[in-house]
Order: C-alpha cells, then structure tokens, then sequence
C-alpha cells in the first residue's frame, strides 16, 4: 500500500487512480470530522468533503512533499467549514458525537457520558466554546489526531495546540460545575 504523499504526488502527475485511492482512504474520516465540525449536518457535511476533494484536485500542484497529505487534507477541509460559517446568513448549532463526548468526559475527569440528557448538556458546552478551541477539541476527541497533526491541520505551533486543547478543556469543566451548582 502506497503512502498518502506518494499518492498525492501521483496525482500532480496526473494519475487520477490515485486520487480515488485518496478518496476512498480519506473519505469517511473527514465525513465524520466536518459532521462533527458543523453541527451534525450530514448533508452538509458530505457538500464540504465534495468541496474539499475538488479543491484537492484544483490545487495539487501547491501540495509540496514531504507534508503530510492527511494534514494539508485537513486544512483544506476545516478551511472550507469556517468559510461556510462566516457567511452572514449561516448558524450553527452544535450537537456532538458519542466518541467525542466519551473522550470529553474522560479528559474533564468525568464518569461518563451515559445517557441523551448528558450528551445534549455536553453538545450545548462544546458549542459554547470559541471555534478555535472547538477545532483542537474536535480534531484530538473526535478525529483522534496528535497534537503535532492538528497544529500541522491548523497551521499553528504545537504549543498553541496544547494551550488551546487546555482552554478549552477548563472552559468545559467550568461549564459543567456551573450546570451541577447553579449557584456558582
């Protein structure tokens, strides 16, 4: 099995097999991923990934060996997200997955996120956060990526990875104090 770099590099000769090997590798991550990102939209979300793999194709010749391909994929995919939402008329609401809500839970020294009142309580928290830290929470909880691979994704410092992941980690704990004690 060929690398994803070795495929991506194929593909800027022209070897359109390798971008459907990319494709079919790639695709059902980052569905999952921009449905996470977006709220839960599935269509929506299969509209970005569209998106994304034609402007994979449009801007090949800009992808430089040895970057990871999944990180630059990436990229472009949460690119096209946040280009989605700062149009004017677009809103979001934000319900989470289970596998990023258990990740959650276990990070925020939670028991476990057991039943639909908890995972709703989870999702309006992670809505509340500021989207730069809901992209780190997203990408390590739901896409289970490195910190190396996010700030790789995001095109910023490890250690602006980690002091986002950590921001966004005490703002969700605060929030859940404040739901238990109402009175803080």
């Amino acid at each position: 099995m060929h690398s994803d770099e070795y495929l991506a590099l194929g593909v800027q000769q022209g070897r359109m097999d390798d971008l459907a090997a990319l494709v079919e590798r790639h695709y059902d991550a980052l569905v999952g991923y921009l449905y996470r990102l977006n709220g839960g939209d599935r269509e929506l979300a299969e509209d970005l990934i569209q998106d994304t793999f034609c402007r994979v194709l449009r801007a090949i010749q800009q992808y430089r060996y040895p970057r990871p391909f999944k990180a630059w994929l990436y990229a472009i995919a949460t690119n096209l997200a946040r280009n989605h939402y700062r149009r004017a008329e677009t809103r979001r609401s934000f319900p989470v997955d289970g596998r990023v809500l258990a990740g959650l839970a276990e990070e925020a020294g939670e028991q476990a996120v057991a039943d639909a009142d908890e995972a709703r309580r989870a999702a309006a928290m992670l809505a509340a956060l500021p989207e730069h830290q809901r992209e780190v929470v997203v990408l390590r909880y739901g896409q289970e990526m490195a910190l190396g691979e996010i700030a790789a994704v995001l095109h910023i410092p490890v250690g602006t990875v980690k002091s986002r992941l950590s921001l966004g980690l005490r703002r969700l704990r605060s929030l859940m104090e404040q739901q238990d004690d109402p009175a803080r």
